[in-house]
């Protein structure tokens, strides 16, 4: 149980950790603060914090829980709002979905202090934005990827973990190096991609035609295209060096497949597919076996 949850942002995510922490007991008090006074007053009305504060820094005065539910770029900024009220007895966290950046903001701005800080990303999210569809249930059945470091307290460490495993999910560590290679492949990559792939179709004569024969495939396949743009703009430069690598990987599968429909070769174009196919098997059964354990 936490006295006080100073929350730093009151968007969907900040606001669907603070549900979700008050569903399952875990917290007496929430306070927030959002740059917009509107977001900040906006999610008291819902309910979702009890005081709106009209800093950052007052909305961790008393705190013993602090999440930062803000863009990677405003994480230094964020810390070193707040970091005179902190303590070794405070745990910070951020839901950031690039982290070597989060974690070398924090060593910058909380030096001496940086133990108390538990880099997470809960693997979880909407493509609709803001508190107003922030959700108690979020985070169940989900993974959180904590990215700690050398001088990370193994109190607070242990803190964090029992706390996300308590909101129902599964703890995975990794490095912030290997966590921001990884997010590049699986997740930063395939939201360029639709992105790209939206653009490209909107920007035929024909677009808006083809748009109205889309099918339910299309709307699987690009559904991540309508996620908030400021925040994917700062996730996909935060990530920039990895993106890169992972999408010169794509160009050459790609260039691949294109090759073999340019020569007219029906049983190396098949082989592509199949072995396309085979992956994208294991990987679901893995998943589900995954899933079944937890």
């Amino acid at each position: 149980m936490f006295d006080q949850l100073g929350l730093i942002g009151c968007g969907l995510m900040g606001g669907s950790f603070a549900l979700a922490l008050k569903k399952a007991g875990l917290v007496k008090r929430v306070v927030g603060y959002s740059k917009s006074p509107s977001t900040t007053e906006r999610a008291r009305l819902l309910g979702v914090i009890d005081v709106a504060a009209p800093s950052a820094l007052l909305a961790v005065s008393g705190a013993d829980l602090v999440l930062l539910a803000v863009p990677v770029a405003a994480t230094e900024a964020s810390l070193k709002a707040i970091r005179h009220l902190l303590n070794k007895n405070t745990l910070v966290m951020d839901v950031g979905s690039t982290k070597r950046e989060v974690v070398d903001a924090a060593r910058r701005v909380l030096r001496d202090q940086i133990g108390v800080f538990v880099p997470a990303h809960p693997i979880a999210g909407k493509e609709l934005a803001g508190v107003e569809h922030a959700d108690a249930d979020l985070f169940v059945g989900r993974q959180v990827i904590l990215t700690p470091i050398e001088r990370t307290l193994t109190a607070q460490l242990e803190r964090a973990q029992q706390l996300w495993r308590t909101l129902g999910c599964q703890v995975r560590h990794m490095s912030p190096e290997a966590h921001d290679a990884a997010y590049a492949a699986v997740s930063h990559l395939p939201h360029l991609i639709a992105f790209a792939l939206m653009n490209a179709i909107q920007g035929q004569r024909q677009g808006d035609e083809f748009l109205s024969l889309a099918g339910p495939g299309f709307r699987d396949f690009t559904r991540i295209a309508a996620s908030d743009p400021g925040i994917w703009r700062d996730i996909l430069l935060s990530n920039r060096e990895e993106l890169l690598a992972q999408s010169k990987c794509f160009r050459a599968a790609l260039d691949e497949l294109e090759s073999t429909l340019s020569a007219t070769q029906p049983e190396a174009l098949q082989a592509l597919i199949d072995q396309a196919s085979r992956a994208r098997a294991r990987w679901r059964m893995s998943s589900v076996k995954q899933s079944a354990k937890h």
